[in-house]
């Protein structure tokens, strides 16, 4: 996932992704402890998908208090 194609999306889309990542990384946490997880790089990828969603979010909301 790219940032340029989360800047296209609404905040709802993106607050809709945040959880729906956050879930997965929960999901995934508890594969990697039971030892069934095979590709553990996919936990790191869905943190850093996290983390671009959150900077985007934080973008968009200092672009609309600037605004004002």
């Amino acid at each position: 996932m790219k940032a340029s194609e989360l800047r296209n999306k609404t905040v709802f889309e993106l607050e809709t992704e945040l959880v729906s990542l956050h879930r997965e990384q929960f999901n995934l946490r508890f594969q990697v402890k039971a030892k069934q997880l095979s590709k553990t790089d996919r936990l790191r990828k869905v943190r850093r998908d996290i983390a671009r969603v959150n900077t985007v979010l934080t973008e968009i909301k200092q672009r609309a208090a600037s605004a004002q």
